[in-house]
Order: C-alpha cells, then structure tokens, then sequence
C-alpha cells in the first residue's frame, strides 16, 4: 500500500503527497540536502550538513537554517512534522514515507521467493534513471563521493534486477533474450557460469534474495563496492538518555549474536564506515554478528555540550546503551581507553559480560603512570588543542596521528586529522585528555570474572606493551596477544591487522560467545 507521500531519488528529485507533485525549493542546495536526508535516512550533526553543502566565507548555519525552513513547507503536514532538528542534529523522519530506491533495495534484500515479472521490470526501468540526477556539484568533495558511492551501489541493485529477470521461471519467451543480453553486459562471470551450468543440464542456482557478487560486478564495470558502504546504509541509529539528561547516539547493524564496542577516541557512527581506519574492520565485525556501538558523549552523534565528562559517565553512557538495546550477556569489545571503561563495567555486571576483547587498553591514565617530564608534555598538548584543534592547520591534530599510526599513510594520516576535527570540538577534545589522564581501574582486574582476550601492538607508540602486558597479567586467566606492529590503531592494510581478526574469532569460538 503506497504511502500519502513519496519521495523519487532515481531521476530528478520529486515529492508527491496524496498523488500530487510537491513544488521543491529553487535551491540546488536545498533539494541535494532533502535527498540528503532521505537516502541515508539517519540524523547527522548540523556540523556535517553545513561542510558537506557550504563553503565558507558564507554562513553555513545560516543556509542551513534557510534550507530546513523551506523543505518544512515540502515534507511536513499540519499533523506530522518530518524534519526533526535540535541544536546538534537534523534528520529526515521517514517511517511514513515512500522513498524509491529504499524501497527497491527492501524488497531486493527482503524477498522469500520470485518476485513478479512485471515488478522487477518496473524496477529495471527505474534503476536505469540517474541517481538524484542534476545534483551533481551541489556540495564539496565529500559529498560528490558520496553521491558517487551511492551511484555505484544503484548499478548494483541493477545487475541483480537484471539477473532476477533473466533467470526468473515464469519469463516470457520472448522476453527472455532481452534480459540475458543486458544482464551478461553489466555481470558476464555470473551470465556465463549460470549458462554452463544450464547447458550441462544442471538447475542454477538462482540465490533469491542475494545480490550478485561483488567480485564479477568489480570485473564487468570497474566499480569499487564497499561492503563498508553497505553496512553504513543498513546501519539503524538509535538515542538514549543518561541519568544527567545527555543524549547517547547508538547504532546496530548485522544479525545473529550481539557483540557491544565501548566507545574510544575519537567515534562518530556515521562517518566511521568512510575511514581507512574503522570502516573495514567494523564491517567484519558486523558480517556475522549483530555489531552494537555507540559515540561517546562530546563527541559525533551525541550530546557534545555537557557538563561532565568523566569515567564514570563514560562508564554510565555504556550501560545506558546495553539497557536500551535490551543485552542480557553479551561479549565486550574496548580499544583504548574503551577498555578500561569495558574492564570496570565487567566488574560491575559479571553476569551480563559473557567475554571480554581489550585492544590496546591500559588500566591508570597518563596521571598515574607517567613521569614528571612526560605529564609537563601532557599538560602543554592539552594547552596546544584548546587553542589549535579547530584550526584549518593539521599540525595540531598530528601530535595524536603520528602517536597513533606513525606506520600509516599519508592519505590516512590526512583522513584521520580531518576525522578528529569534524568529530569534536576544541574544548571538549582537551577535556577528554584531561578525563583519560585519571582513569584508575587496576583495583578492578581481579575481579574480573568474562574470559579475557587481550591484544597489543608490541611497538606501539601511544600505549607502551608493558601496559598492556599488565592489563592481561592482573586479569584472571586473561590470554595475551602481541601484535607485530607500531601503531597504537591497527590498520587493515598491516599483517597484524589480520593476526587480530582470527584470533578474536578464534576467541569467540572458543569460548562459545
């Protein structure tokens, strides 16, 4: 049953309520922010919205606050307002709306049995238009990537219609011919084994519901399918409220049994799935398990202008987000300083952590631990972001890159100084270092009662082994994996990227969690 409004990405931008078009706003900017809003259908930081579509030296709030004015007029009815927007956020709410390609790819992911011939025809034609077609140019480099990325993944859900078709059993004789040649044109490894196995007389397989590989897509049209980029469309984000009224952003993706990461520095839930850094590993995480995460308050989806950032609000912001999602036992992914927060809630709630990860973690912030000379260090960088963190000058930003992955690239390096500037705020990325230099919980390793799987880069530059060596010792039973690397965040393209893959799998596997 069709919804009273509609919203068509594939083509010209278009808005129907009740059967009649809706007048858009004359602004290319205006329409490519409202399809914006309807393609990913989550909330981003008004931040994020004003870089990807304005330039300075204009006032991109300004625009902002223009351009939500009048899409009001286009998508809100007297009874239901769909844009929601507070002082950090906007989203488009799209639960009563039809919206094409979502819609498309629904039933593509969803379906139980062979959809109808007319269906996947009518799906065809669409998938043909160009997605949000006129928009190009609208916003900067980051937003002409996404649209790029998102143009790809359409030519996707294409080969897949055009594969249905092609081998759909209820097809026209005639039509049949058709749909073949198409289909062998956009994905020719699939074309060519589904007809050797025909002609051997064997019945292919016809994978309903399951998109055409990635690998012969690749091959047939040179386009880059991230399954990164996936998981951040399926992704569903969701809020929570901490006791002291701060708001959690948090999101799930994948099915089967849940695994829950603390988070660390720095998080933001959407633009992870984008970086060198997070974007494939939280997509392994996320290929058998149902992969909860969250951002810490002050920093990406969450409340950034709160009163306290503490441990124990850290702490509190991690059990508000496992109560929410509704986890009974469940295993604990910490990095960082995520591990210590990850560490004291397993000593808080034994019967809820069935297993415990602890990526380059430490017990005592840099207060406890380091010498006089390394905290005077400490307290001159904390000065440093205050006044440098916002600046167009990465210089400031590098001081945590370089400690972080001095091995990683200098495109990666590049992303993750442009990451942390759009994550947080000045002021709250130097009380963050300031909170992360009393953290204490070496009173709570013993009475941590999960198995334990600790993981540690032997050389890294930020979190010496020897803590992380400690961390494994003062915890019962832990089991403790040096890691052949330099870089406090383990990058994918690095052999011990791989080495903490398998033994995380082969640590849930063996502890049955």
């Amino acid at each position: 049953m069709l919804k009273d409004l509609q919203v068509s990405l594939l083509g010209e931008l278009r808005i129907t309520l009740h059967g009649k078009n809706v007048a858009l706003p004359a602004s290319r900017k205006a329409r490519a922010l409202l399809a914006f809003l309807a393609a990913t259908g989550r909330p981003h930081r008004r931040e994020r919205l004003c870089e990807l579509l304005w330039d300075l030296p204009d006032d991109p709030k300004a625009a902002l606050r223009w351009s939500l004015s009048k899409l009001r007029k286009v998508v809100d009815t007297p009874d239901r307002p769909r844009i929601i927007a507070d002082r950090e956020r906007v989203f488009l709410d799209i639960e009563d709306i039809d919206i094409d390609i979502r819609d498309i790819y629904s039933q593509l992911r969803d379906q139980k049995k062979h959809l109808p011939v007319d269906d996947l025809e009518k799906m065809a034609q669409r998938l043909d238009l160009i997605l949000f077609d006129g928009l190009d140019g609208a916003g900067d480099n980051s937003f002409e990537s996404w649209l790029l990325s998102e143009r790809e993944d359409v030519q996707v859900a294409r080969a897949n219609v055009l594969k249905l078709l092609a081998t759909h059993p209820q097809l026209p004789p005639a039509a049949e011919k058709k749909w073949k040649r198409l289909w062998r044109e956009v994905d020719p490894i699939a074309a060519k084994a589904y007809d050797r196995l025909a002609s051997e007389g064997s019945s292919p397989n016809q994978n309903i519901g399951t998109p055409v590989s990635d690998l012969s897509i690749r091959r047939a049209t040179g386009l880059k399918i991230s399954s990164a980029s996936r998981a951040l469309r399926a992704q569903r984000i969701g809020f929570c409220e901490v006791r002291d009224g701060t708001k959690i952003a948090y999101a799930t993706v994948g099915s089967g049994r849940p695994i829950l990461k603390a988070a660390n520095w720095l998080n933001h839930l959407e633009l992870d799935w984008q970086s060198p850094i997070w974007g494939k590993s939280f997509a392994a995480a996320a290929r058998y398990r149902k992969f909860i995460r969250y951002d810490e308050r002050g920093c990406g989806l969450s409340d950034w202008d709160v009163s306290e950032l503490s441990f124990d609000a850290f702490v509190e912001d991690l059990e508000a987000v496992a109560d929410k999602v509704g986890l009974e036992r469940f295993p604990l992914f910490g990095i960082s300083q995520g591990a210590a927060v990850s560490i004291e809630y397993a000593a808080r709630h034994p019967e809820r952590v069935s297993g415990l990860i602890l990526l380059g973690g430490y017990a005592a912030g840099w207060r406890h631990l380091s010498s006089p000379e390394e905290q005077a260090r400490r307290e001159a960088v904390l000065k440093l972001t205050e006044v440098g963190w916002g600046t167009d000058n990465p210089a400031y930003r590098h001081i945590f890159s370089q400690t972080f992955m001095p091995d990683a690239s200098a495109e990666d390096l590049a992303w993750f100084d442009e990451f942390q500037r759009q994550t947080t705020s000045p002021q709250n990325a130097a009380r963050f270092q300031d909170a992360f230099g009393y953290i204490d919980v070496r009173d709570r390793l013993a009475q941590v009662k999960a198995p334990t799987l600790v993981l540690h880069s032997k050389f890294d530059q930020r979190i010496p082994l020897e803590i992380g060596r400690a961390v494994a010792s003062g915890i019962p039973d832990a089991h403790f994996v040096p890691l052949e690397s330099r870089n406090h965040i383990i990058v994918d393209r690095e052999p011990a990227w791989q080495v903490c893959l398998e033994a995380v799998a082969r640590f849930l596997a063996e502890k049955g969690i």
